[in-house]
């Protein structure tokens, strides 16, 4: 059964809009009200006058009945809703979507990862290393990194995966941070290539009620750097192994990421790794 917050993607830009507008403290907005509100954050008209809008525009904006606005007032939104860098490109990218083939049809995303890339990746046995496409779909791995976490293996899905498999809150020490992560990267992604994966959200807001809440929440999320807790048999006394990672876009239109998680040197991690990557069948 579809529920009623699935037509929010409708109008993507209000809905975002009013989520952060949701989230903005009144008073320290600079909103004088000596009235007891009974609203979260900001009302329409005191964002639309913050921002120097009229109001009855504003109004239009949010309920989808002007889903152009200016690059101008849409800055002015943006710095009374306070938001990031990553949340002014998701902004923008509501505004001016990406162009989609003029027949309408969509162009489904190549599964096939580019030759050297593989070849790259047969030399990184030392490394757990993986390359995802634009739903999250593992499209090729490394041994090393199927040995640390099942979902980076060739074949899995990473939302699903998080989501939908018990293992996963075993997997992840920090469930809860990398559950709100996977959704808001996946709710940026869905900006920058329209169309390409309302199947995927559609399906995992049906069988998922935790990823149709972190859905509706509207959160957007862009990192390529940083850091990332596993649970590992047989790995150190609390089995828990902390490793660093860099993400590349590689270049095409498929949206191809590949993902390389490394320990520093010299580190027990960075031992840890290479006795992993020992233990595993040489391809």
């Amino acid at each position: 059964m579809r529920c009623d917050n699935d037509n929010q993607d409708d109008n993507r830009l209000g809905t975002f809009l009013r989520s952060r507008r949701e989230r903005i403290n009144a008073a320290s907005a600079g909103v004088v009200d000596n009235s007891r509100r009974r609203v979260k954050g900001l009302r329409r008209e005191e964002l639309a006058l913050l921002a120097g809008v009229s109001p009855s525009y504003y109004t239009r904006i949010e309920q989808g009945r002007d889903r152009h606005p200016s690059r101008e007032i849409l800055e002015a939104l943006a710095r009374v809703l306070r938001l990031d860098d990553t949340e002014r490109g998701y902004l923008w990218s509501l505004v001016a979507p990406a162009l989609t083939p003029a027949d309408g049809q969509e162009t489904p995303p190549a599964r096939t990862v580019r030759p050297g890339v593989l070849v790259l990746l047969q030399r990184w046995a030392d490394l757990p290393a993986f390359v995802v496409g634009p739903g999250r779909d593992v499209l090729a791995a490394t041994a090393l990194a199927s040995r640390l976490n099942p979902a980076w293996s060739s074949g899995r899905n990473l939302i699903e995966f998080t989501f939908l498999d018990p293992r996963a809150r075993e997997v992840y020490p920090d469930w809860q941070d990398i559950a709100l992560q996977a959704v808001a990267g996946l709710r940026t992604t869905t900006a920058a290539r329209p169309g390409e994966l309302d199947g995927l959200v559609a399906d995992m807001r049906e069988r998922s009620a935790t990823f149709r809440a972190l859905w509706d929440s509207h959160e957007v999320y862009d990192r390529v750097t940083g850091a990332k807790r596993l649970a590992v048999d047989g790995v150190g006394e609390d089995g828990v192994l902390t490793l660093d990672f860099e993400t590349f876009a590689l270049a095409g239109p498929e949206g191809h990421v590949l993902y390389v998680y490394f320990a520093h040197p010299s580190s027990s991690e960075e031992a840890t790794l290479r006795r992993l990557a020992e233990e595993q069948p040489k391809r």
